[in-house]
């Protein structure tokens, strides 16, 4: 494969050229760009991280761990070209980052303790600064304990609108998650079990949306309605059934398709975000259809749509999944860059040892003090092969980074959209095909929060 030149334009800016360029490369460019575009305006906000007591199921009191005591935590809104500069406070009992989930930013802001940045202390505050490069649906957790601090609460969702926002009815966000929740009515208190390391991680008993069971959104006939949904589960998936009604996924991951698609069977593993353009029919004037998760044997209702009497005239405009995603055909026949075996044995510090090619990550460490994993050229096409050993299910997730689902178990994929997280099933092997442009030390781990925390994860770079 030829490698590609990158020419300089000027400090810290650089581009894809032409020459000497990867037929790979060469479909690529137009993709999404390399470098922010700042328009001049900065939102501030206070990310406080605490112990709170919220209203959440049917509305009873429970404790949990929150961003400004709600759960889910803010939904937080930019322009494309907006910076965010968000101030962390910590006052939880024990030290926390925030990693702004599929959002590429500056590989300092990225939140991972002992790579981009020293955990943030009880007490302690950080600021994180940047300008997203993308338009889409993106949320923020903890990437310090996160099985612990995810599951308690922390987590909100980020949402950078098109520089010119298209004229949906309205823009919705519904956040899927499940709990662990005792026989008291409390959050289970145990972390980490045997049980959830054994197994798929830590699934719960209660299954909610933006915090409640029941969820209701009320609308209109005629409406058109930008659904984005966000799975921030510890191991949980889903697979949305929306009932019938006439809807098209236009996003993955943040990141517009190509072309409207199909959303069912679509599988949201944790970490996963697929933005949702439903129409609602005059036909189901007075109805209420209920949108259903299918993943299980056992049928979930997740949600409910409530459609009025009234009818309203429905927005009339293109869809906005038209991006430039390369076909790759050809891509399955350059060699595997890296390869990233997944597998568990006994040992380490809660017994069982998820790991990736027989390494287990050391969170007491300083992963920013060893080699990394693999080395990625910047501006390059690389194969990447995802192999799991195991029987379980591993939603691997590269921070910084899209990728193109090329094969599953050798035959070819035709995905029309990039990724940032991909499932893999028992015994599965995933191919995926990327052309990094963020450079720095980067952590790829798998989003079954419980697997990576037991070891599950390891440390790419990109570099030039």
């Amino acid at each position: 494969m030829a490698a590609v030149a990158l020419a300089v334009l000027a400090a810290g800016t650089w581009r894809l050229a032409d020459l000497g360029a990867s037929a790979e490369v060469r479909e690529f460019r137009g993709s999404y760009p390399a470098e922010a575009r700042p328009r001049g305006a900065v939102h501030e906000v206070t990310l406080t991280a605490a112990p709170a007591t919220v209203p959440l199921f049917d509305g009873r009191p429970l404790a949990v761990w929150a961003y400004n005591g709600q759960v889910p935590g803010p939904v937080l809104r930019l322009r494309l070209g907006d910076t965010l500069r968000a101030t962390l406070v910590n006052r939880l009992p024990q030290p926390t980052t925030i990693h702004w989930h599929g959002v590429r930013v500056p590989n300092a802001m990225d939140g991972t303790p002992g790579v981009t940045q020293p955990p943030v202390a009880p007490g302690e505050t950080f600021v994180y600064e940047f300008t997203p490069k993308d338009a889409g649906t993106f949320w923020f957790h903890p990437h310090l304990r996160a099985s612990e601090q995810v599951e308690r609460g922390l987590f909100g969702v980020l949402v950078v609108e098109d520089a010119e926002p298209l004229p949906y009815s309205r823009d919705e966000v519904w956040v899927l998650d499940d709990w662990l929740i005792d026989a008291s009515g409390a959050i289970f208190p145990e972390f980490n079990t045997r049980h959830d390391l054994m197994h798929d991680g830590r699934w719960g008993n209660v299954v909610t949306v933006n915090g409640k069971v029941g969820t209701s959104l009320a609308v209109k006939a005629g409406e058109r309605i930008r659904l984005r949904l966000v799975n921030v589960a510890n191991g949980r998936v889903f697979a949305p059934d929306f009932g019938g009604l006439e809807t098209r996924a236009i996003a993955v991951d943040g990141m517009y398709a190509a072309r409207p698609l199909d959303p069912a069977g679509y599988e949201l593993a944790p970490g996963n975000r697929l933005d949702v353009d439903v129409t609602i029919p005059a036909a189901l004037r007075g109805q209420r259809v209920a949108i259903t998760d299918r993943f299980t044997g056992r049928p979930i209702v997740l949600a409910e749509i409530a459609v009025a009497d009234d009818v309203v005239e429905t927005p009339a405009f293109p869809s906005p999944a038209r991006a430039h995603v390369p076909q790759w055909h050809d891509a399955l026949a350059e060699p595997v860059r890296a390869e990233y075996r997944l597998n568990a044995r006994t040992g380490g510090t809660f017994g069982i040892e998820w790991t990736i090619n027989d390494e287990a990550f050391d969170h007491d460490g300083h992963a920013g003090d060893h080699p990394p994993m693999s080395v990625l050229p910047a501006g390059a096409f690389s194969r990447v092969r995802f192999t799991n050993l195991s029987y379980r299910l591993h939603p691997m997730h590269l921070h910084g980074q899209f990728f193109k689902l090329l094969s599953r178990n050798g035959t070819p994929v035709d995905e029309p959209h990039w990724r940032d997280t991909v499932l893999l099933h028992a015994q599965e092997t995933v191919d995926v095909g990327m052309v990094p442009l963020d450079l720095g030390r980067w952590m790829l781990h798998c989003h079954v929060l419980e697997h990576a925390e037991s070891g599950m994860m390891t440390t790419v770079e990109v570099r030039r």
